[in-house]
């Protein structure tokens, strides 16, 4: 064996002295990894369960905003990096809720009973007589004529029986909403741009912010379908409605009665964008399903 080659770095060349090459970082000692190795790894890198984890949970948890101002201020190391923890948290996230069957979103097509339907009044039946349904046909018949396959997938939605639209639901659901939800996190933090304009904040501290409450979030939900309907829940829930606007105080700042109206316009803006990002992956599923 040529010892000149144990001083030399067998991923970039640089001469070496010790465990780790000092210009690339790789271990100079090699060998054949072993089977806790590789699952060391796994845990380490790609789920980010390491020793870092579970002070950053707590924080995360219990303090909120705290996260992102330490990033911030640069104190980084001690905690898992926000990407990591957002992408491992929504993996977990929607893990459980496969393994645990949960109905994300079901359609119920039971006709209502006679007698709890109400009666239109005689000026809304005129109404009705005198205006049938031409929007609907008219969008019809502009999709059937511009985009077929739109129309298509929609009528076959149309005709399938209560438990086949559930399917088709609950299908597009786990095929398109972690999508959706990630594409959602750069629009959170374009509203959080708009409210705090004139505050010098960067696009990339809101970004931050939004990483950090919605990894939060993936928490909190993975939570309450665990917590039996009582007390606790009821805590729970008080917990995650004061978070945000508590985090916003910490981190931006602003005082209780400005970040009170900024909290409740983000509340509007953000419930529209997650309207629209839910009817998309909605169509999304529909077009999908054969």
């Amino acid at each position: 064996m040529d010892h000149a080659s144990d001083h030399t770095c067998r991923n970039c060349g640089a001469t070496t002295s010790g465990n780790f090459c000092a210009n690339c970082g790789q271990e100079t000692r090699l060998h054949a990894p072993s089977f806790g190795e590789f699952m060391h790894e796994f845990i380490g890198h790609y789920v980010a369960l390491e020793g870092r984890l579970w002070g950053t949970i707590k924080r995360l948890l219990f303090r909120p905003g705290l996260l992102t101002n330490e990033y911030l201020a640069g104190r980084r190391r001690r905690y898992v990096e926000p990407l990591r923890l957002y992408l491992s948290l929504s993996i977990i996230f929607f893990a459980v809720l496969k393994l645990t069957d949960a109905d994300v979103a079901t359609i119920d097509a039971r006709p209502v009973p006679p007698e709890v339907q109400q009666q239109a009044s005689p000026a809304e039946e005129k109404e009705k007589k005198a205006h049938p349904e031409i929007v609907n046909e008219n969008l019809e018949q502009v999709l059937e004529r511009e985009a077929p396959s739109v129309f298509h997938a929609f009528d076959r939605f149309d005709k399938m029986d209560e438990k086949q639209k559930n399917a088709v639901i609950q299908a597009g659901f786990y095929k398109y909403a972690p999508y959706a939800i990630f594409l959602l996190m750069p629009v959170f933090a374009l509203w959080l741009k708009v409210l705090y304009l004139g505050t010098g904040r960067k696009y990339g501290e809101h970004m931050l912010f939004a990483l950090h409450t919605n990894a939060f979030a993936f928490i909190m939900l993975g939570v309450f379908i665990f917590l039996p309907d009582g007390f606790l829940k009821f805590l729970a829930l008080c917990w995650v409605g004061g978070y945000l606007p508590w985090a916003m105080q910490r981190v931006y700042q602003k005082g209780r009665w400005g970040t009170l109206w900024r909290w409740l316009l983000l509340a509007v803006l953000h419930s529209a964008s997650l309207t629209i990002a839910i009817l998309g992956v909605m169509a999304a599923g529909i077009m999908s399903a054969h």
